[in-house]
C-alpha cells in the first residue's frame, strides 16, 4: 500500500484520536483506513499502537515514528506549496506590522521597490509599538526590534541597532558634555516608556562592568520619534535605537553621548506564524529586507560622515547640571 498514505492516516489517526476520524479526513472507509495502518505496523515490522474499543494509545516505538513521520509530512507539504508559490507570480494581500519610528523611517523604499516589482500583491502595514498577535490580527509577517520571548513563532534576524545617548550641540554646552554614565545619571534625561520597552540605560567599557543608571529620567514617551524630537529641542539626553537618531548625527544636529562606552545591542527580526506554510509573498518581503540590511544597514552609515566627525570633537565642559 502506498507508504505515504500510510503514514498520513497513521498520523492523523492519532492526532484526531480515531481510525475513524482519520477514515473520515482521507474519504475512506474505516476498514481501509485500518489496512493502511495494518500495512505501516508490517512493514517496519514494529507496533505503533495499542488499540481499544475507546482509544488509540502509542506504544514507545509508536510515539517515535509518529514524530519523525509528522514532521516528514510537513517537510513535504511546505516544499509543495513553495514549488506552487514560485511557480506562479505573488498576489494577494499582504498584511505586515512593524515599529511606527522604524518603519515610517527605513520600510519605504523597501516596500516601493518590492510593490513596483509584483504589482499584483497589495500591501497593508500597519505600524505599533506593540507585539501584536500575528494569528488573531490576521497578519503574515510582523518585524520586531528587541529581545523576543520564547514562543513557536519562526524568527529571522534581519540587523542589529545598538542602544545610544544622544543630546544638541546647544544642550551640551549647556549642561556639559559627560564623560562617564554616572556624570550621564545627573543630566536631563529622556527614556522610552511603552508595552515594549528599551533595557534600561547600560553603558560598558572594556575591563570593567557595565554600569546601569537607575535615577528616573525627567520625561519618558511611548513613541520614539516623541523622543527624538525632545532631544531636537534641546531638553536633554535621550537614549534609544541609533536608528532613530542616524540622520541627524549625520547632519552634526545631534552627537553620541558617551560614544565609548559600549550600550545593548537590539537586534531587529523578521518573524512568521508558522513554518509550515509561511505565504511565498511574505517570503520574498522577508528575503528583500534582509539584503536591504546586510552588512552596514543604513542607521549605521552616519559614522563615516562629517556629522560623525563633529561628535568626537564635542566640548568639554564642567559637571553636569
Amino acid at each position: 500500500m502506498d507508504r505515504l498514505l500510510s503514514m498520513a492516516v497513521f498520523v492523523t489517526a492519532i492526532d484526531e484520536g480515531s481510525i475513524a476520524a482519520a477514515a473520515r479526513r482521507f474519504g475512506i472507509s474505516a476498514v481501509m483506513a485500518g489496512r493502511y495502518l495494518s500495512s505501516l505496523e508490517q512493514a517496519l515490522p514494529a507496533r505503533l499502537v495499542q488499540r481499544t474499543t475507546r482509544r488509540l494509545s502509542l506504544t514507545d516505538a509508536g510515539q517515535a515514528y509518529h514524530a519523525k513521520c509528522k514532521r516528514i509530512l510537513e517537510d513535504l507539504e511546505e516544499a509543495n506549496n513553495e514549488a506552487v508559490d514560485k511557480h506562479a507570480s505573488p498576489r494577494g494581500t499582504l498584511r505586515v506590522a512593524a515599529p511606527v519610528t522604524f518603519a515610517a523611517m527605513y520600510l519605504g523604499p523597501v516596500v516601493a521597490r518590492y510593490m513596483q516589482e509584483f504589482p499584483a500583491v497589495r500591501v497593508e502595514m500597519q505600524l505599533q509599538d506593540r507585539f501584536v498577535d500575528l494569528v488573531e490580527e490576521g497578519l503574515d509577517l510582523a518585524l520586531r526590534i528587541g529581545r523576543l520571548p520564547d514562543s513557536d513563532l519562526v524568527v529571522r534576524r534581519l540587523a542589529g541597532c545598538r542602544l545610544m545617548a544622544c543630546a544638541t550641540p546647544a544642550y551640551l554646552r549647556r549642561a556639559g558634555t559627560p564623560r562617564t554614565p554616572q556624570e550621564l545619571e545627573a543630566h536631563a534625561r529622556i527614556g522610552y516608556l511603552g508595552d515594549v520597552s528599551t533595557p534600561p540605560w547600560m553603558f560598558g567599557a572594556p575591563g570593567s562592568a557595565p554600569v546601569q543608571l537607575s535615577r528616573a529620567c525627567r520625561v519618558e514617551a511611548n513613541n520614539t520619534s516623541m523622543m527624538l524630537e525632545l532631544a531636537l529641542a534641546g531638553l536633554g539626553v535621550a537614549y534609544a535605537p541609533g536608528f532613530v537618531f542616524a540622520n541627524h548625527l549625520a547632519r552634526g544636529e545631534l552627537l553620541q553621548v558617551l560614544p565609548g562606552f559600549d550600550s545593548p545591542e537590539l537586534p531587529l527580526h523578521a518573524v512568521t506564524s508558522t513554518a509550515k506554510h509561511v505565504p511565498w509573498k511574505a517570503r520574498l518581503l522577508i528575503e528583500r529586507l534582509a539584503t536591504a540590511f546586510e552588512g552596514t544597514p543604513p542607521w549605521e552609515q552616519w559614522r563615516g560622515t562629517a556629522g560623525a566627525g563633529r561628535k568626537r570633537r564635542a566640548p568639554s565642559s564642567s559637571a553636569a547640571e
